[in-house]
């Protein structure tokens, strides 16, 4: 096993690493990293961001947006948290877990954590979750990732996925506290001082003196820019996030100073298609105009609001401004 340090914290930059090691710089053993991400939500790859996400939230805390090559759920991460990835090379084209979580769950074992595989894609500690995890194939490379809920921040990843969370917030974080856990929570008393930095430290000894063989590689500055230029190809960028939603048929409504509003939209990779208005409203634009306005726009706030004030529904609306418009529509 080759452990690889990304030396990074920026989770497009560390899938970046994961495509490079996947695609371009291969090794005939498996690579194994460990890393973590200032606050981010990974999208899996068949996910629609708008029913995923709290969008208003998310931007407000300046929370990443990334969406991964594998399938899977929403998973929230921060410094709190880690990732972990193995790689490898010329294996059976089939989804299959164990073979990489056995090493997590052995090396949680080390430091007196009794974790369990449940039969899906979930590592637990009794009937708690502490990790996710995904599987893909890139070429000849099997990809496999994981979270491992460390000392998480439960409350943000409670708001930043619960969309309608002026409504359920309370009932959802109540319900998610029942079913995961942070391994934090449940170390052994000896074990209880350990920080997030030396929790890692342990996991990687554990799992590269159980592979039989170590090696550790240390980045080239020729790998590092590659690794950035990958990140912003494949990662960060609007068509990797927005562009590859699933389309999907959607209906806003508000209520405002000017009367009600209702928009019904039909949105195709992360532009919108076609729209509708209703609504109790009223306005010195056709209702023709302002919905022929947002087709073909991105299906984000700041696109949305530029395309009305561009066709002049600043003021058009009586009470009701472009800025509240844009917030009902993509908020």
């Amino acid at each position: 096993m080759v452990y690889i340090e990304t030396g990074s914290t920026d989770v497009y930059y560390n899938f970046g690493c994961e495509y490079y090691f996947a695609s371009e710089k291969k090794f005939e053993d498996t690579v194994f990293l460990f890393w973590r991400t200032e606050p981010t939500l990974m999208l899996g790859k068949y996910q629609n961001v708008a029913e995923e996400i709290n969008l208003p939230y998310a931007k407000e805390r300046g929370m990443h947006i990334v969406r991964r090559m594998s399938g899977g759920g929403t998973i929230y991460t921060d410094l709190g948290g880690w990732q972990f990835t193995f790689i490898d090379r010329l294996r059976e084209n089939e989804i299959e877990f164990q073979r990489y979580i056995g090493p997590v769950i052995a090396a949680l074992g080390s430091f007196g954590v009794e974790a369990s595989f449940n039969g899906r894609n979930d590592l637990c500690i009794g009937s708690r979750k502490i990790s996710g995890n995904a599987q893909y194939r890139l070429g000849d490379s099997m990809i496999h990732h994981g979270s491992l809920l460390f000392d998480t921040d439960i409350e943000s990843m409670v708001r930043a996925t619960t969309v309608d969370s002026y409504k359920i917030f309370s009932k959802s974080i109540k319900s998610v506290r029942e079913r995961v856990c942070n391994i934090r929570e449940m170390l052994p008393e000896s074990a209880a001082s350990l920080s997030a930095p030396e929790f890692k430290e342990a996991m990687i000894s554990a799992i590269l003196s159980g592979s039989g063989k170590e090696e550790r590689y240390v980045l080239t500055e020729e790998d590092r820019e590659r690794i950035e230029a990958l990140a912003g190809e494949k990662f960060n960028n609007w068509e990797s996030i927005y562009g590859k939603n699933p389309s999907f048929n959607i209906e806003k409504s508000g209520r405002f100073a000017g009367g009600k509003v209702v928009f019904r939209l039909k949105v195709v990779h992360g532009r919108i298609e076609s729209a509708a208005v209703f609504g109790d409203f009223f306005s010195t634009m056709d209702a023709s105009e302002l919905c022929g306005a947002l087709c073909g726009v991105s299906f984000d706030r700041e696109s949305v609001l530029r395309a009305l004030r561009e066709h002049g529904a600043e003021g058009a609306v009586y009470r009701i401004s472009a800025s509240e418009l844009a917030g009902l529509i993509a908020d």
